[in-house]
C-alpha cells in the first residue's frame, strides 16, 4: 500500500510544523483584517475631516444663498440645496470607497481613465453639449447634466504621475519628457479651451506644471513652455470670445464707467459690496441682501461673497484657513512620501483644489477678472463637488496604503522567525 501522510513515520514530519503552519495562516489572516480596519494616520483624518466639514458648510451656504432665487423660479426654497445634498451624498461615500483603492491600480488604469475623460469632453461639441454663460463645457442628457472637464482634471493628475514615473530615469532628456506628455496635455487643454473655459484651462496648466516640477525635471526645461504660455494665453484670452475679452478689458480698466457697471462689472461690483457690507462679524446667516437677485451666481462662483456678507471677515477667514489646512496636509504627504507617483499626483491635486480656491477668492475680491471658477467643496454644482471629493479619495488612498510595505515586511519577518 502506498504511503499516505498518515502512514509516514512520525519522525519524518518536523515536530510542531503543523501547528506553526496553522499559526502562520492565522497570522496572515490577522494581518489582512488589521489592514482593513487599521487606525488611519493623523493626516488621513485631517484631510477627510476638513473635506466633510467644508461640504456640510457648503450645503448651509448653498441653502442660504440660493433660497430667494429658487423660490422666485420654482416656489421652492430648497431646490438647489436638495440637489447639492444629493451630490454630497454621492461624493462623500465615493471619497471613502476610493480611499481603499491600492496605489498600483491608479497607475495601471491611468490611460483608461484619461481616455474616458477625453471622450466625455468631446461630447460637449456634439448635440449633447450645451453652453452655459458663454462656455460650451457641459453635456446634457435628459434631466442629467455634467461638466466633463472636472473629470479631466482628476484623470490628468493621475496620468502625468504615471507617465513621469515611467520616465523617472530619463528626465534629463527633454525629448523623453516631452513625449507623450506635451501632445496629450495640449489635446486636453485644446478641448477645454475650444469650449471657451479659460478658468479650467489655467487650472489644467497649473496642475501639469506643478506635477512636472515635483517629478524632478530640470528647471531649464520650463523656460520655453513658460515663454510660449506668456504669449499664447493673452492672445487666446483677447481673441477667444467677445464676452470674455469684454470682461477682462473692463476689469483692466478698473470698472470705473457707468456702462461697465451696468454690464460686465455688475457681478464683480456687487460681490465687493456684499463682502464690504459684512464687516467683521457679518449681517447674520440668511440675512444677505446681495442674494435678492443683486448678485448673479450667488450660490456658485460668488458664494464666497455671500459668506463674507453673512458671516463677516471671521467667516471668510475660517474658510480660507480650512483650505490652508488642506494645503499643509498635502505638502506633508508630498514631503514624507518615498514614492514619486504619490508625490506627483498629490502635488497636482493640491494645485487643482487649492489653486482653484485661491482663484475663486481672488475673483470675488476683484484681484482677477471673472473666470467662472467655483469654490471647491462649497459652491453649488455636482460635477465639481463629486470629482473634487474623488480627488481627495485618491490622496486618502495614498495615506491608507502608505504603511503597506512596512506591514508586509514585519509580517514576513514574523513568519520567517516562526519557521526557524
Amino acid at each position: 500500500m502506498a504511503d499516505t501522510p498518515s502512514s509516514l513515520p512520525r519522525r519524518l514530519v518536523p515536530e510542531g510544523s503543523t501547528a506553526r503552519g496553522r499559526d502562520a495562516q492565522h497570522g496572515a489572516a490577522l494581518v489582512a483584517v488589521k489592514k482593513l480596519f487599521a487606525a488611519e494616520s493623523t493626516s488621513f483624518f485631517v484631510v477627510a475631516g476638513t473635506a466633510v466639514f467644508l461640504v456640510v458648510f457648503g450645503l448651509v451656504m448653498v441653502l442660504s444663498s440660493s433660497s430667494v432665487e429658487q423660490y422666485v423660479a420654482t416656489h421652492d426654497f430648497f431646490g438647489a440645496f436638495l440637489r447639492q445634498g444629493i451630490f454630497a451624498a454621492v461624493g462623500v461615500p465615493l471619497m471613502l470607497v476610493l480611499s481603499r483603492v491600492p496605489t498600483w491600480a491608479w497607475q495601471k488604469y491611468a490611460w483608461h481613465l484619461l481616455a474616458a475623460s477625453m471622450v466625455l469632453q468631446l461630447l460637449v461639441f456634439t448635440p449633447l453639449g450645451v453652453t452655459v454663460n458663454g462656455n460650451r463645457n457641459w453635456i446634457h442628457i435628459g434631466s442629467f447634466s455634467a461638466q466633463p472637464s472636472e473629470f479631466l482634471k482628476l484623470t490628468l493628475c493621475i496620468w502625468i504621475g504615471m507617465i513621469l514615473v515611467k520616465k523617472e530615469n530619463r528626465l534629463d532628456d527633454w525629448r523623453q519628457v516631452a513625449v507623450p506628455l506635451v501632445p496629450v496635455v495640449l489635446i486636453a487643454v485644446a478641448l477645454v479651451m475650444r469650449g471657451g473655459d479659460l478658468g479650467t484651462t489655467l487650472i489644467l496648466l497649473l496642475l501639469v506644471g506643478v506635477g512636472v516640477f515635483l517629478s524632478g525635471v530640470r528647471l531649464k526645461f520650463f523656460v520655453v513652455p513658460l515663454l510660449l504660455m506668456a504669449v499664447a494665453i493673452p492672445l487666446l484670452t483677447i481673441n477667444g470670445g467677445s464676452s470674455r475679452s469684454t470682461r477682462i478689458s473692463a476689469w483692466l480698466a478698473g470698472c470705473d464707467t457707468a456702462e461697465a457697471y451696468q454690464s460686465t462689472c455688475w457681478q464683480t461690483t456687487h460681490g465687493l459690496w456684499a463682502m464690504a457690507s459684512g464687516g467683521v462679524f457679518g449681517v447674520g446667516l440668511g440675512n444677505s441682501k446681495a442674494k435678492w437677485s443683486w448678485l448673479p451666481e450667488a450660490d456658485n462662483d460668488f458664494i464666497y461673497a455671500i459668506i463674507g456678507e453673512e458671516l463677516g471677515l471671521i467667516g471668510a477667514c475660517v474658510v480660507l484657513g480650512l483650505f490652508i489646512v488642506l494645503a499643509v496636509s498635502f505638502i506633508k504627504i508630498v514631503r514624507r512620501s518615498d514614492t514619486a507617483f504619490v508625490r506627483i499626483v498629490t502635488g497636482a491635486i493640491m494645485t487643482w483644489i487649492i489653486g482653484q480656491a485661491l482663484v475663486n477668492i481672488a475673483v470675488v475680491l476683484g484681484l482677477l477678472p471673472v473666470l467662472g471658477v467655483p469654490l471647491p467643496l462649497i459652491s453649488a454644482g455636482g460635477s465639481s463637488l463629486i470629482f473634487v471629493l474623488a480627488a481627495l479619495g485618491v490622496v486618502l488612498s495614498f495615506l491608507h496604503h502608505a504603511p503597506d510595505a512596512e506591514a508586509s515586511e514585519i509580517a514576513t519577518r514574523e513568519r520567517v522567525g516562526s519557521l526557524r
